[in-house]
């Protein structure tokens, strides 16, 4: 969706595009560091690959169509460092390239370049290579300290809960006991503080919350998607996922369901970008909640465990229709 300046009056922002690309990967650091602590030097090699790509990619697009210099602004490093981010720390390394390349030559550029393309570039980079090579995608280690130790495979919590449904024993009554029953036993404070399976950017909801309100707080993202996002998403579980349990109404494992996957990466980073998402208030509340209600969908009926990045791109596509109907009609004029 291409940025277009309404009429007057407006109110100045001291802002740049470099200082708001440049708190962005402020907040997203500590998950990042997290992660190499957790899976060792590997994580930093990935995240390095995919933001060196993305910035490449850049840099040469400008070189080729004689653009302005627009390496500058930080919004390609920032791309490349939320796909390492959606990456598994054993990924192939040719996977996390091939998503910047993606996102910033055909997302991104195609489109006319930052401002102007329609889909968040970093999640629609990993939706391309998550169906081009699923093997690479799906190779998840172990958390450990250091990085002496081979990797070990192992399966995430919602990719576990997803594969142990299919043979639900019937004293089973939510997805902590499901992944206890099956080999996987873990506590809501793992999940909490990532010491489990998962991609490279959504081990540690802790840092992940602290981050986003960081950007909250400085206004440089909007609080309404993330709070809307995980409010709907969360109400949902709480209403309908005990039924994938045998259970009744409102007895869906909540915490469970926000503490796993890329839900807090997705809602707190992603949903959020300015380019993708409703200008308005009540724009951005319709997005969040589409967001919840696809996201839901996804994980709970669908074949997939996640589907965070399916839901904002979905919802991304529709951002242009919401904010037409969002906009307030002139003084004197019917719609």
């Amino acid at each position: 969706m291409k940025l277009t300046i309404s009429t007057s009056p407006h109110i100045h922002g001291g802002g740049s595009t470099r200082s708001v690309m440049a708190w962005v990967l402020i907040a997203l650091l500590p998950a990042g560091v997290w992660s190499v602590i957790m899976f060792g030097l590997r994580a930093a090699v990935v995240i390095a690959a995919a933001t060196a790509a993305a910035v490449c990619t850049e840099y040469l697009l400008n070189r080729i169509f004689k653009k302005s210099f627009t390496l500058g602004d930080l919004s390609a490093a920032v791309t490349g460092v939320l796909i390492g981010y959606n990456m598994p720390p054993q990924v192939p390394l040719f996977i996390p390239i091939a998503a910047s390349v993606f996102a910033i030559a055909v997302v991104k550029w195609s489109f006319g370049g930052l401002g102007a393309n329609w889909m968040n570039p970093a999640l629609a980079g990993r939706v391309f290579v998550f169906f081009s090579w699923g093997a690479g995608m799906t190779q998840w280690t172990l958390p450990r300290f250091g990085s002496a130790a081979d990797a070990v495979s192992a399966a995430t919590a919602l990719g576990g809960v997803k594969t142990a449904l299919t043979n639900l024993p019937p004293s089973v009554h939510g997805p902590m006991e499901l992944l206890a029953g099956s080999g996987m036993p873990v506590s809501y404070m793992d999940l909490f503080l990532g010491r489990v399976p998962g991609s490279l950017g959504e081990i540690s909801a802790l840092l992940l919350i602290l981050g986003g309100l960081l950007l909250c707080v400085l206004r440089i993202a909007n609080w309404e998607i993330p709070v809307f996002y995980i409010a709907s998403f969360a109400l949902l579980i709480w209403i309908f996922d005990g039924y994938s349990y045998g259970g009744g109404m409102f007895s869906g494992d909540v915490l469970f369901h926000l503490l796993s996957g890329g839900l807090m990466l997705g809602a707190w980073f992603m949903a959020t970008d300015l380019v993708t998402s409703p200008l308005l208030r009540g724009g951005r509340i319709i997005f969040g909640i589409g967001c919840g209600l696809m996201t839901f969908v996804i994980r709970v009926f669908g074949s997939l465990p996640e589907g965070v990045s399916l839901a904002i791109i979905f919802m991304n596509i529709l951002t242009p229709l919401i904010d037409r109907y969002m906009t307030p009609k002139r003084y004197g004029k019917h719609k």
